[in-house]
């Protein structure tokens, strides 16, 4: 089973790459931002699929994303495109904190994914994705997916809930305290 390669890219299209290392080239499914991000050189976590007619490769820049990836798999009707859509949909913290928080819209905007799917997704993974969303380079460590949701019913976007929730103080952990917080840097 193959979780790793490292070499130089030889190809780059819409979906997928090519990867050559010690001579032999890989096809590598990946995320469109993945693959815009990529150049010369490269590193990724894969996933291999394994069907009767051939094998598939998915890669992925973080053993993270990798899991995730995974997890989207354990649910009836997600399959690898759709997995990967829907990774490219919102950032890693987003579909966790979406997840978390019951919130299944995010998930209807994935090509392929309708409500019924979407519904099905939260309701077999709520419980096995971390409660608390990581969120890089945030000072106050981690957002929770009923404080994103708290600010968005307040008629804030996500991307202001989040900007919001980023700049509270470590310390301070109580939920309530957190969205009082926010608002007030909203209010700026």
């Amino acid at each position: 089973m193959l979780a790793y390669i490292a070499g130089k890219i030889l190809v780059k299209r819409e979906n997928y790459l090519i990867v050559i290392t010690n001579g032999l080239g890989y096809k590598v499914f990946a995320a469109p931002k993945l693959i815009a991000e990529v150049a010369g050189e490269t590193e990724l976590y894969l996933y291999q699929q394994i069907k009767e007619d051939g094998t598939a490769l998915y890669g992925f820049k973080t053993l993270e994303e990798l899991e995730f990836f995974e997890l989207l798999l354990s649910v009836s009707g997600i399959g690898p495109k759709s997995a990967l859509a829907i990774l490219a949909m919102a950032s890693l913290a987003e579909l966790k904190s979406a997840i978390a928080s019951g919130n299944h819209s995010l998930l209807t905007k994935v090509s392929g994914i309708g409500q019924k799917t979407a519904e099905r997704l939260v309701l077999e993974l709520k419980n096995k994705v971390d409660y608390l969303a990581p969120v890089s380079g945030s000072t106050s460590g981690q957002i929770r997916g009923d404080e994103l949701e708290g600010l968005g019913a307040l008629g804030y976007s996500l991307a202001q809930a989040r900007e919001a929730l980023s700049q509270i103080a470590f310390e301070i952990t109580d939920s309530g305290e957190r969205i009082k917080a926010a608002l007030k840097y909203l209010g700026r």
